[in-house]
């Protein structure tokens, strides 16, 4: 089963000239540890700087949801929604820290940056 990031809906950011910074969680996290089938759990944050359009909530828990049952590394998964929301959002910087619970002694942490470079520079 592949991820769609087709479930991620928008809508129009109505202060896309003003910074500020929007944080959503996902306390409730869980994929497929690809080498043994074991569920993974975790706790992913998302902060973004909007430029503009903003993520629907609704719309976000459904695409984090079908990570359940996909087979992924914690590397693999956390830059991978970090494509799909930059695509959808085409934000002016984004962050994901994915907090994973220990499993074998480790717990591990993931965190990947996006600036665009692009995007206007405000003054």
């Amino acid at each position: 089963m592949a991820v769609d990031r087709n479930v991620l809906e928008t809508f129009e950011n109505r202060f896309p000239n003003r910074d500020y910074e929007i944080k959503h969680t996902c306390h409730e996290f869980t994929s497929v540890c690809p080498k043994t089938g074991q569920p993974d759990f975790g706790t992913i944050h998302f902060r973004y700087t909007a430029n503009e359009k903003c993520v629907e909530l609704k719309s976000l828990k459904l695409y984090m949801q079908q990570y359940r049952h996909e087979g992924i590394f914690y590397e693999n998964v956390t830059n991978s929604i970090m494509d799909d929301l930059v695509a959808v959002l085409k934000p002016r910087w984004a962050e994901i820290k994915a907090e994973f619970t220990v499993r074998g002694g480790f717990s591990s942490i993931i965190t990947v940056e996006y600036f665009d470079d692009a995007a206007k520079v405000l003054g």
